[in-house]
């Protein structure tokens, strides 16, 4: 009986932070932390490690509530079928409780920053759990409501130490909205019959056609002209404008062969450039401050 207990234990633990997806929730983070640096934050206060503990528990709390409401439809696709409440590790009202319960800490620890730091933290968790989550069954449109919540990391780092929504943070805000569509309609495209059978239409037009793959190319070419942005508001230097551009320019070459081609490789390939591509940019344009 203790060998069952403990391992009921340890299977209800990972089954918790399952529901975090700390793997997504660390990509949230990095962007924050890296809006955090350039905002000129201190990486030895309690501002940041609030911003980062507050981030990771949001972002973990969303994750949980969107595996609640799609329970069912996670069931249905080879990707989310062993995730804790489809496996029945946990069942609907643990894992409601963790996520209350972790969302509220996370809010207690922004609002602890600032008031506009908890505002974003709240409208990130709302707009996320309560419109992209049901929207994705009814209509590809899903992805750019989604792409709010997912661009406010950065902005959210960057009002924690200056707690005004200026040109800069909102010029943040945009590169990482920018950003979202290549990487996640690459990933729609890898994954769309999987996505099809539990009733999602993400992709452009909701098929793998030339139709979807010339809206990849052309968010991907957004992103050249939006990579400049920080340099054009004297945020950073020169050469981390011409280092943008450069590595946008490489990511947008995949586009170009997915549209051309239809060959999911391209897409493969985009994805995970696009996994690169944010911690590059800026990480670049930290080192390359005005």
């Amino acid at each position: 009986m203790e060998t069952v207990s403990k391992l009921s234990f340890s299977l209800k633990f990972k089954g918790f932070i399952a529901l975090l997806k700390l793997r997504l929730s660390s990509l949230v983070v990095m962007s924050a932390f890296f809006g955090f640096l350039l905002a000129d934050g201190n990486l030895s206060s309690f501002t940041f490690l609030k911003l980062i503990f507050g981030g990771i528990l949001i972002t973990g709390s969303s994750n949980g509530f969107n595996q609640i409401i799609e329970a069912k439809t996670d069931e249905l696709m080879s990707r989310t079928s062993s995730r804790p409440l489809p496996s029945k590790i946990l069942n609907k009202w643990e894992a409601l409780l963790f996520c209350i319960s972790t969302g509220v800490l996370g809010l207690y620890l922004l609002i602890n920053i600032n008031f506009s730091s908890f505002f974003l933290g709240l409208l990130a968790m709302v707009i996320y759990t309560l419109i992209y989550t049901p929207l994705k069954k009814v209509t590809p449109f899903a992805v750019f409501i989604g792409a709010i919540p997912g661009s406010i990391p950065p902005l959210l780092g960057y009002i924690a130490v200056t707690n005004d929504f200026g040109l800069e943070s909102g010029i943040l805000f945009i590169v990482q909205f920018f950003w979202q569509f290549p990487h996640f309609w690459a990933l729609a495209w890898k994954l769309d019959e999987d996505y099809k059978k539990a009733g999602f239409r993400l992709l452009p037009s909701s098929e793998r056609n030339q139709k979807s793959a010339f809206q990849i190319m052309l968010y991907s070419a957004f992103l050249i002209p939006v990579s400049m942005l920080p340099w054009a508001a004297e945020m950073t230097g020169t050469w981390s404008m011409f280092a943008a551009v450069l590595i946008s320019l490489v990511m947008y070459y995949p586009s170009i062969k997915l549209y051309f081609t239809l060959d999911s490789k391209y897409a493969t390939q985009l994805m995970f450039m696009s996994f690169l591509y944010l911690p590059i940019l800026f990480s670049m344009y930290c080192f390359n401050q005005i």
